[in-house]
């Protein structure tokens, strides 16, 4: 990769085979966690993902590209993590760390989708920064969520305790 459009292809690609792999992945979370909050949140994403994949598709013929996934070893580690968990974790620790691998995921996603709507902008792909936006901030949406319910009842259940 010798340019911004090089890298920003390549990242675009990434990220549509994370997308792709989350969406595998995330029935098998959703069964595994034991909060019905947790399961309704991990459902919830799943359908938010599908429609992800998506507006990517459009991102990729917006350039002109035809929407390919190239393996992304981050999330391939993000899954690995999570699977370990469902094997190893159990009771309400098994809630908190699914939620918190659920959010390790988010935070990927955040961290590649800024920089492919910075990138996008810089490269003059108006459509697809408006998609990439759009994207970011239903992935910002969805942390947010994950750290109310975390704070609000994951953690706390897993403590033992409730917040007062």
């Amino acid at each position: 990769m010798k340019s911004l459009s090089d890298i920003f292809e390549h990242t675009l690609q990434d990220i549509y085979y994370a997308e792709n792999a989350i969406t595998k992945a995330l029935p098998k979370v959703a069964k595994a966690a034991r909060s019905p909050q947790l399961k309704k949140a991990d459902e919830e994403h799943l359908l938010e993902t599908k429609e992800q994949i998506k507006k990517l598709e459009q991102v990729f013929k917006s350039i002109g590209k035809k929407a390919s996934g190239e393996k992304c070893d981050a999330i391939e580690g993000l899954i690995k993590e999570a699977d370990g968990l469902m094997e190893e974790a159990e009771g309400t620790a098994l809630d908190a760390g699914l939620l918190a691998a659920c959010q390790a995921v988010e935070h990927y996603e955040i961290a590649r989708y800024g920089s492919l709507r910075e990138w996008a902008k810089d490269l003059g792909h108006d459509e697809a920064h408006k998609l990439l936006s759009e994207i970011l901030d239903q992935e910002k949406a969805t942390n947010n969520k994950l750290t109310n319910l975390a704070v609000t009842e994951i953690n706390t259940s897993s403590a033992g305790t409730k917040a007062a």
